[in-house]
């Protein structure tokens, strides 16, 4: 019985869904198998555009490799990013919450490959009782944690601090230490105008702790980083980790 037993949880272990998207790899074998046909793999470019004001959303995507910036707009024109989505996370939180539209604006920041779900598919399988739905509750959970320590880290912390900070948020989504960025979402990011971006970036560059040249960031020094951001990179891993695991 004992042998029995422990090749059962053997079998399930080795079932379970090999996705570098963190929620996939966290559903039962069951629950991922019913998903898989309705996913498709697609490879997204930079600015590929998932939602517009108050236009329809169409699609929900997990991310494997892109990492996505969700954007506040106002009515005058002007946006800031207010979430980060990558690896860890799922672009159609507004479909998840009962919305068929947002106020706002999400896009490709980082190009790379995602699983993408029609919302007719994904409302029908988060609706259902099971993993899914509440990995999803904890993952807007968290996506919350990161909206309002953003709104406070604005409010509190120099540029400096907030630009090593989302670096580091950027590196741990992506999973390398160099990707594309561009002056123009690094402003999106800190809110603050194209000259200040400048001095920011060269700050940390003067440092020794990025290189950037040619819209590409290069992390040299991850500890240094880590040191000069402010304590909010930290909360909000933190508190990612206790809700959807390490």
């Amino acid at each position: 019985m004992a042998r029995s037993s422990k090749g059962s949880a053997k079998s399930s272990r080795a079932g379970r869904p090999h996705s570098r998207n963190r929620i996939l790899a966290a559903l039962p074998p069951a629950d991922f198998h019913r998903l898989r046909p309705a996913l498709t793999t697609v490879t997204l470019p930079q600015k590929h555009p998932f939602w517009e004001p108050e236009e329809p959303i169409t699609a929900v995507y997990f991310p494997l490799t892109f990492v996505a910036s969700i954007l506040a707009v106002t009515r005058e024109g002007h946006q800031v990013e207010v979430g980060t989505v990558g690896n860890e996370g799922v672009v159609g939180l507004p479909v998840f919450l009962g919305a068929s539209s947002s106020p706002g604006r999400a896009f490709v920041q980082i190009p790379g490959q995602g699983e993408r779900v029609d919302v007719t598919v994904f409302r029908r399988e988060a609706l259902r009782a099971g993993k899914l739905r509440d990995l999803l509750h904890r993952y807007t959970l968290s996506f919350m944690t990161q909206v309002s320590q953003g709104f406070a880290c604005n409010r509190a912390h120099a540029a400096e601090q907030r630009l090593a900070r989302w670096l580091l948020v950027v590196r741990d989504r992506v999973g390398c230490d160099e990707f594309p960025l561009t002056h123009r979402f690094m402003g999106q990011m800190l809110a603050v105008r194209r000259a200040t971006v400048t001095d920011t970036a060269g700050a940390l560059q003067r440092a020794g702790l990025i290189r950037y040249r040619r819209g590409m960031i290069t992390i040299r020094d991850g500890p240094g980083l880590e040191k000069a951001a402010c304590e909010c990179y930290w909360i909000v891993r933190q508190e990612l980790e206790r809700l959807l695991g390490p």
